[in-house]
């Protein structure tokens, strides 16, 4: 099974929040999810990633594909993406 770290859209409308889940990438990105190891919320002004490093460092080594946007914010926040790394 094949598995993508991505943003999943919650939220109202104008109002978004976005969990960072693991999912498989043949569902669509509404679908149930695997693992939640995150949140960005860019309305906050402070405090707009929280993630549990553990979680995403286990889901790296396992061999989840990380997409462009979840690379950026988890590199704003120090997380390396090193597959070597358990």
């Amino acid at each position: 099974m094949s598995t993508t770290m991505r943003l999943k859209r919650m939220g109202t409308k104008k109002r978004p929040y976005y969990r960072i889940v693991v999912q498989d990438n043949r569902i669509a990105t509404s679908s149930k999810t695997i693992d939640e190891v995150g949140t960005y919320r860019p309305v906050e002004a402070e405090n707009q990633v929280t993630v549990d490093e553990a979680k995403v460092k286990e889901w790296i080594v396992k061999g989840a594909v990380v997409t462009p946007t979840v690379k950026s914010l988890l590199n704003g926040k120090g997380i390396t993406l090193d597959r070597t790394q358990g």
